[in-house]
């Protein structure tokens, strides 16, 4: 009788961050079977538990935008208490707040929650690509009623960059092959001290 396989020692948490359809939900599944030792969370799966199963767009209905971010921060404090294993796939928004006008900021206090025991990996795509995935997906509401998803994403990207470790470049490669670029990468740099500087890459054809 063959032994059951070991995988590799899990120290940190890996949380995968990136624009709405860029992949994180598939990927991070795929990483949990590569490496059964990590502990998959999706932070929208645990924002609907915390609010007694309600969708996203009843959640957001309800209580606008910025009772969501102030739902996904609760969340985000709690895996982010994890020290290793888990492996966290983040919404669209996790690396924003809402000033006092409703405008997007830099979400400081949730990528500073998520950084303490995590590497950060953004799931860098075309928005372009991104837009034709999502509209008409019910399950996705509005981001804004000011700015087009195009501006949103164009204003985001510099927030996930400089929350992530590693910036994937991901046109025109498959996800098995997304998840085991990370998953390398990952192993080889999860005992690292954190640094100032993002590692920018494209996972290989």
């Amino acid at each position: 009788m063959s032994g059951r396989t070991q995988h590799p020692a899990i120290e940190r948490n890996l949380v995968l961050i990136g624009g709405r359809g860029c992949g994180k939900s598939s990927v991070s599944k795929r990483l949990a079977r590569q490496n059964r030792s990590f502990m998959l969370f999706s932070l929208d799966a645990l924002i609907r538990y915390e609010a007694n199963a309600m969708t996203i767009p009843e959640i957001v209905e309800r209580e606008g935008w910025s009772g969501f971010r102030e739902r996904e921060f609760s969340v985000v404090r709690r895996v982010s208490a994890f020290r290793s294993g888990a492996l966290v796939d983040c919404g669209g928004g996790v690396v924003v707040d809402l000033d006092p006008d409703g405008q997007e900021i830099f979400s400081t206090r949730k990528v500073d929650a998520l950084q303490r025991n995590g590497l950060l990996v953004y799931l860098r795509r075309d928005p372009e690509v991104l837009m034709k995935k999502v509209t008409g997906d019910p399950t996705r509401p509005a981001l804004s009623d000011r700015q087009s998803f195009l501006e949103l994403m164009e204003r985001r990207d510099p927030w996930y960059i400089e929350a992530a470790d590693l910036v994937l470049e991901c046109e025109g490669i498959g996800k098995d092959e997304v998840a085991a670029e990370i998953l390398s990468w990952f192993l080889d740099h999860q005992g690292d001290v954190r640094g100032t500087a993002t590692t920018s890459r494209r996972a290989p054809s």
